[in-house]
């Protein structure tokens, strides 16, 4: 599509993503979509058909990668967040993860269900979402009278110094182009087919998942919702700028974009080419009340959440499945405020949520963003697994004896470490 002005091309991309997100918050809502009900059901009942559905998402994202790439039809080389990035911060991708992963089990749901919640009437779920985004909010902008972020007061001084300074991208096909002396993107796209194909059998195998509707349903529009979003912000706007045609994200990074001369302030934040990832964008919604609501700061991120959220209500409403919601006890408030708390932190810290890292960044191929959705996978299923051992033996299962029983059971610590029976 070609359009005369930026800010025509930018409405039309905002108003594309919030259809999109509107339709992924209605079928998730739909569907029971969720990946921490996905590690849930894997580890409490050994039922892997939801975690089937989050791969099934991410083979449609890989698959819908390696083509608009392979066509020429869009790059990922350059996004937000910069998943194939040079800059291979493995420590932070690792401990955002586990960090992110435990937030989400005390948190009943990643940043993507938090969302959906709410517009199902989950009063929870607010709660949850305004911690988050005062959390992601301050993990990357400054507290009021200083220049000290969350980050760099938590992590900068130490994670900062492991981080790697990579001589490629750190995305597979980039790492293993020099080891077989053969073009990145080629690579690229050898890798991205066969890691689908792959998950395409793995995920294909189990006749349960053959035979669940919603299962296939809810991967499939993820996996395309996420694929939409990287063609919307990589392909489909293009401006016409004294008779040279740039892209939207190419014409908004020009020096020679004419609004900067009169306001800098008007330039429009954080466009970029990228997919849906939910924890940052909800600090941005945050950052567009602080800025009374602003319409540069009317973001990618900002009409994800909102379009997720309206999409979440509709169908509640046609379903008649709305249920207004609210905590059983303190407790209860407790763990939802730290859970939030931990998301916040986890999901900025390693770039991404369950949906960020685990199907977006996947979909680039970045390594960092593996690490990520390990580190996610495994700090759920840790806490999970504290959580029950700690439930079924209550005062005999002090902490440190569920966390050693609980790494028994993930085969992380030999038998002899069990200090539980195994339930």
């Amino acid at each position: 599509m070609i359009f005369e002005d930026f800010m025509g091309a930018h409405e039309t991309v905002l108003g594309a993503i919030f259809a999109t997100a509107f339709i992924m918050g209605a079928v998730v809502n739909k569907t029971n979509f969720c990946t921490m009900g996905a590690i849930s059901d894997w580890v409490n009942m050994g039922d892997k058909s939801r975690f089937r559905a989050w791969l099934l998402a991410i083979c449609v994202a890989i698959l819908g990668v390696v083509f608009l790439e392979s066509n020429g039809l869009a790059s990922l080389d350059k996004t937000l967040p910069p998943y194939r990035g040079s800059n291979f911060a493995w420590l932070e991708f690792i401990l955002g993860g586990m960090i992110f992963g435990i937030g989400m089990t005390y948190g009943s749901g990643c940043g993507n269900k938090t969302l959906v919640r709410i517009g199902g009437g989950n009063l929870k779920s607010i709660l949850v979402f305004a911690v988050i985004a005062v959390t992601a909010y301050f993990m990357l902008n400054p507290f009021p009278g200083t220049d000290k972020t969350l980050y760099s007061e938590l992590f900068y001084g130490w994670t900062s110094k492991t981080s790697i300074a990579l001589s490629t991208q750190q995305d597979l096909g980039s790492l293993l182009a020099g080891q077989l002396d053969a073009g990145a993107a080629t690579i690229r796209m050898i890798a991205g087919l066969l890691l689908a194909a792959g998950l395409l059998v793995y995920i294909l195998k189990s006749a349960d998942f053959r035979s669940s509707f919603d299962n296939i349903l809810g991967g499939l529009i993820v996996g395309l919702g996420v694929l939409a979003a990287w063609y919307i912000t990589g392909a489909l706007a293009v401006v016409s700028a004294d008779g040279e045609m740039l892209s939207w994200t190419e014409y908004a990074s020009a020096e020679s974009w004419d609004m900067l001369e009169d306001d800098s302030d008007a330039r429009p934040k954080d466009v970029g080419v990228q997919s849906f990832t939910f924890i940052n964008p909800i600090g941005q919604t945050l950052r567009l009340a602080l800025h009374s609501f602003d319409e540069p700061f009317v973001t990618f991120g900002v009409m994800a959440v909102i379009g997720v959220i309206a999409g979440s209500f509709v169908w509640s409403l046609i379903s008649r499945s709305f249920r207004i919601e609210w905590f059983v006890d303190f407790k209860d408030f407790l763990n939802h405020f730290i859970g939030a708390i931990l998301m916040g932190i986890g999901g900025v810290l390693g770039l991404g949520c369950t949906i960020g890292q685990g199907i977006s960044g996947i979909s680039t191929l970045a390594l960092g963003s593996f690490l990520a959705f390990g580190g996610i996978v495994f700090g759920c299923a840790m806490t999970m697994k504290i959580q029950y051992y700690k439930l079924v033996y209550e005062e005999e299962a002090s902490f440190i004896k569920a966390l050693l029983s609980a790494l028994v059971d993930m085969k992380l610590l030999p038998g002899g470490m069990r200090k539980l029976d195994a339930i």
